[in-house]
């Protein structure tokens, strides 16, 4: 990777986290980083684009850490039920969100 890609890739985490930090909510944070990892995916981006993207921008954005933490904090009150419907609901949610992003991509261009 060039020396300016691994910059503009850190400039997206840090723009990202920020941006993480400023919404405080992880099921909205998640839809939209979903739609809009869709929306990326389907528009045939540069290598180095691409990477700087959804390797820097998105992956911090979207912190998987944020989706564990809410999970935990439902496993910790003992509740399985609740724990397996939400697990099970966030995935499906967000996989038809990145699919409806990639959808409206197709349909712009």
């Amino acid at each position: 990777m060039k020396i300016n890609n691994f910059i503009y890739s850190l400039f997206a985490a840090y723009l990202a986290t920020f941006l993480r930090l400023t919404i405080d909510n992880n099921f909205f944070i998640s839809i939209i980083g979903s739609f809009l990892v869709g929306f990326v995916i389907s528009k045939r981006l540069s290598y180095s684009t691409e990477k700087i993207l959804l390797g820097g921008f998105f992956s911090c954005f979207t912190s998987f850490s944020g989706f564990i933490y809410f999970l935990y904090k439902i496993l910790n009150q003992g509740d399985w039920i609740k724990f397996i419907i939400f697990f099970n609901l966030i995935i499906i949610v967000n996989l038809f969100t990145m699919l409806f992003g990639f959808w409206v991509s197709r349909k712009i261009t």
